[in-house]
């Protein structure tokens, strides 16, 4: 067969598994590339980044992945694409509303220029590396945020206002700068198990109550706790409120008696001596 020119079945097979192999690679690189994108700096040189950038970024990840598939005469599912597609402008968003806050706190305080600049620039990408870098269980990810953070801290601590700050100073800017990494929110799961539970009693009930989805919105931002015990309404507005349950039942007056039973109002009659 191989004097003929005609290459053997198995040799076929064997690259067409090669193939596939490295096309599940790419497939893999693209998703792991959408993750690293949603984030207020990039990955790769810790530069700060906007929503516009953060959604351009996003929509080229979307269209590399559209074209593997289209390469490799892949199913493209188009109702899912521009589901996509319709997200990435409000998940874009979330970068410059988390710089807004940010940015809101830092004009209440005394802060020199080259101070300001070193928060946003250093300080800030200091506390959220090392927040995401705890969050993360890719390997590869993890590293590459590894390499960034030793950077970032490196400068950070060769900046001239960092070497006149007192350790307990810097400690309470490092706190305040930990508390906005935790502020900001790249995952959704939480609220997509809402809406997944919430579309399946839709499906079961034929319908729900209009009422019912603002319960589970306030359920969810006042009652749904995280592991250190803190609210996704705390975190955002960054302080306390009431218990959501002990609220509710503080306002709650007396239960009414329940109504008497016709057997027991007879035997009331019965005894009074009036007629049945």
């Amino acid at each position: 067969m191989r004097e003929l020119g005609v290459p053997p079945k198995t040799d076929t097979r064997a690259t067409s598994v090669t193939h596939w192999q490295e096309v599940g690679r790419a497939w893999r690189q693209h998703l792991s590339n959408v993750s690293r994108i949603l984030h207020p700096w990039r990955l790769v040189d810790s530069t700060r980044q906007t929503s516009q950038e953060v959604e351009e970024q996003l929509r080229a990840a979307l269209e590399a992945i559209e074209t593997l598939l289209e390469t490799n005469g892949l199913p493209r599912k188009h109702a899912t694409l521009d589901k996509v597609r319709k997200q990435l402008a409000g998940l874009s968003a979330l970068v410059d509303v988390w710089w807004q806050t940010v940015h809101q706190d830092l004009t209440q305080m005394a802060m020199t220029p080259r101070w300001s600049q070193g928060t946003d620039e250093l300080l800030l990408p200091l506390m959220y590396w090392h927040e995401q870098r705890r969050r993360t269980r890719c390997p590869g990810q993890k590293a590459q945020i590894a390499l960034v953070l030793q950077a970032v801290a490196e400068a950070l601590e060769q900046h001239p206002c960092t070497r006149k700050l007192t350790a307990e100073v810097l400690a309470g800017w490092k706190a305040w700068a930990a508390e906005h990494a935790r502020a900001f929110q790249r995952a959704s799961a939480a609220v997509e198990g809402r809406n997944g539970y919430l579309s399946q009693m839709q499906h079961n009930h034929r319908g729900l109550p209009t009422r019912r989805y603002q319960v589970w919105t306030a359920l969810h931002n006042f009652d749904g706790r995280a592991t250190d015990g803190t609210t996704p309404a705390s975190r955002f507005f960054r302080r306390s409120f009431p218990d959501l349950f002990e609220s509710l039942l503080s306002q709650v007056d007396e239960l009414p008696l329940p109504r008497q039973r016709l057997r027991y109002a007879r035997q009331g009659l019965e005894g009074a001596g009036c007629p049945a």
